[in-house]
């Protein structure tokens, strides 16, 4: 049994946050997404075809929150943005794994930072918290770093650190690959309307999963008074 929660300062600092969360087992890669996946595309592309990412209220939300961290948002930005401005010259994004195709493809249409974690790489409980400073990173090159003190990551209770600058860049250690079997999905908002469109993009992920995978995952919405998800029971 394992669990996922923000740290109470995280609640203090940013009292507009409504994160969703899934867990789902009997993860394999021999799905087919793509269909499902670009029923998202579609989505995201309609939005693009009238503003650019930046202008989107859930983007500029997280920019704001960027900035009050001390972090330039046009130097870092979150996962969504990063999606959302790929897409827009692109026009496709690469193929992964199936689930985190159909994650970053609900991500590009809700424009809502979706971070997806191999639990087997995950010890014990995963908190997003502000960084001591001795905690360990594994980027996608190799390459190990440690956040300075303060910045905010996702911790595990061995000390590493699965994402950093909050919704910024996930571990290359908890990616999900063709191993995976159990993950963890995080959807996590700051705008206006998140109260509403976290549930809705829980919802659909949801739905996909089960489509997909024919099984029913765990899911919650979390609350300052509510702030704790327990999974894997």
């Amino acid at each position: 049994m394992m669990h996922f929660e923000h740290s109470a300062e995280v609640w203090r600092d940013f009292p507009r946050l409504v994160p969703g969360v899934l867990f789902a087992d009997g993860i394999t890669p021999d799905v087919q997404a793509g269909a499902r996946a670009a029923a998202f595309t579609s989505v995201a592309a309609a939005r693009l075809a009238t503003a650019t990412e930046s202008e989107l209220a859930e983007i500029q939300a997280w920019r704001r929150a960027f900035a009050a961290m001390g972090l330039k948002p046009t130097q870092y930005r979150c996962a969504s943005e990063s999606l959302l401005r790929r897409f827009r010259k692109e026009g496709t994004l690469p193929q992964l794994h199936p689930l985190v195709d159909l994650c970053n493809a609900v991500s590009l249409a809700f424009a809502i930072p979706v971070a997806v974690f191999d639990v087997a790489k995950v010890t014990n409980h995963l908190q997003v918290r502000y960084a001591d400073g001795d905690e360990d990173y594994l980027t996608f090159s190799g390459d190990l770093e440690h956040p300075a003190p303060g910045e905010m990551i996702f911790a595990d209770q061995a000390g590493r650190a699965h994402a950093r600058r909050w919704t910024n860049r996930q571990s290359a250690y908890s990616a999900v690959g063709s191993a995976t079997t159990d993950a963890l999905i995080v959807a996590e908002a700051l705008h206006d309307s998140a109260a509403s469109d976290v549930p809705e993009l829980i919802a659909a992920v949801a739905s996909e999963l089960t489509a997909a995978w024919a099984i029913t995952p765990e899911v919650a919405v979390l609350t300052p008074s509510s702030p704790r998800f327990t999974f894997g029971q």
